[in-house]
C-alpha cells in the first residue's frame, strides 16, 4: 500500500512538472539574436531562437537581445565548450566556423 501511494505521488509530481514546462519555455523564447558581419552585408537576425544555429561565414559580433543566456561555440554543431552571453550583452565571435544556441 505504501509503495503504491509513493508511486502515485511520484507520477502526479511528474505530470505537474511536465504540464508546467511548456508555459515556461514559451515565455522564455522572446527576443532575437542579431549577428553583425561587415559593413557590406545586412545583419543576420534570428527571431525567438531555439536550438543550435551556425553563424554566418562573415560573423563578427553577436548581440543577445533575448531574455535568456545564449551560448557561443567554436564549432558549427554547438558541441565544444562555449562562452555564455547574458541578455542585453554581446560578444565577438569566430568567423566562418562558429555557432550559437539559445
Amino acid at each position: 500500500m505504501r509503495r503504491t501511494r509513493t508511486l502515485l505521488l511520484a507520477m502526479t509530481a511528474a505530470l505537474l512538472a511536465m504540464s508546467a514546462a511548456p508555459g515556461t519555455a514559451a515565455a522564455a523564447e522572446s527576443g532575437e539574436v542579431v549577428v553583425f558581419g561587415t559593413e557590406l552585408t545586412p545583419l543576420a537576425v534570428y527571431p525567438d531562437p531555439s536550438g543550435c544555429y551556425k553563424l554566418p561565414a562573415d560573423a563578427h559580433v553577436l548581440a543577445n537581445r533575448t531574455d535568456r543566456p545564449v551560448t557561443i561555440y567554436a564549432d558549427p554543431f554547438c558541441l565544444t565548450p562555449g562562452l555564455t552571453v547574458q541578455p542585453s550583452y554581446g560578444s565577438h565571435v569566430a568567423a566562418g566556423s562558429g555557432s550559437f544556441s539559445a
